[in-house]
């Protein structure tokens, strides 16, 4: 498994004889686990270390796992997770993976089965967090720019030639000229790619 030692995982389920089993089969496997017989439970539970991976089952009396589910996304929280489910149709299977999910399970699953789906689902979210953290710093590279060198930059992206900017411009290609070497210069670019890029990946 290729799961770092000390991953933290939080198991959602109502039923718990079905939570102490996988509580002692989570540690075994070298993760901290926490455990919660309702969503109500998991959403009051006081703030601590970061979550890596959320098991959840899906019906439960009261809120269900699709409406925690919900309420997550609705909180901007981005916990990847894996449902399980001992009366799961295809109906809300497909619903929870079109909502996000980064995996779901019929019950009676396999351990290595679990594991394999929560070493998938902390991979993406490490990969969510990288892509965000990508976004974010490339949006605070923008905000450097002046209205004009962001204009510029976007006319540059879209194809257009020096030329051509300051037509639409009203400036004279020299005037974008300048603008445009500022602006790479702020952004760290080398290059029309390189910008290109950097405004793809802060969009």
């Amino acid at each position: 498994m290729a799961l770092p030692l000390g991953t933290r995982v939080c198991v959602v389920d109502d039923d718990p004889a079905f939570r102490r089993t996988l509580e002692g089969f989570l540690r075994a496997a070298g993760l901290e686990v926490e455990t919660f017989g309702s969503p109500g439970e998991f959403l009051a539970r006081p703030s601590g270390p970061a979550t890596a991976c959320l098991v959840l089952d899906l019906q439960m009396p009261g809120m269900s796992g699709l409406e925690l589910q919900e309420a997550l996304a609705g909180a901007a929280a981005t916990l990847p997770i894996v449902f399980v489910s001992g009366t799961a149709d295809v109906r809300s299977s497909v619903k929870a993976m079109r909502s996000g999910a980064a995996d779901f399970l019929e019950k009676p699953f396999d351990g290595a089965e679990l594991l394999q789906a929560i070493e998938r689902a902390v991979a993406r979210g490490a990969a969510e967090r990288a892509e965000r953290q990508s976004r974010a710093e490339g949006r605070s590279l923008l905000e450097r720019l002046t209205p004009r060198e962001r204009q510029v930059c976007d006319l540059v992206a879209q194809g257009l030639l020096n030329k051509q900017i300051a037509a639409l411009m009203g400036t004279s290609e020299h005037t974008v000229k300048v603008h445009r070497a500022h602006a790479l210069q702020k952004l760290g670019a080398n290059s029309v790619p390189d910008l290109v890029r950097l405004l793809d990946r802060s969009r």
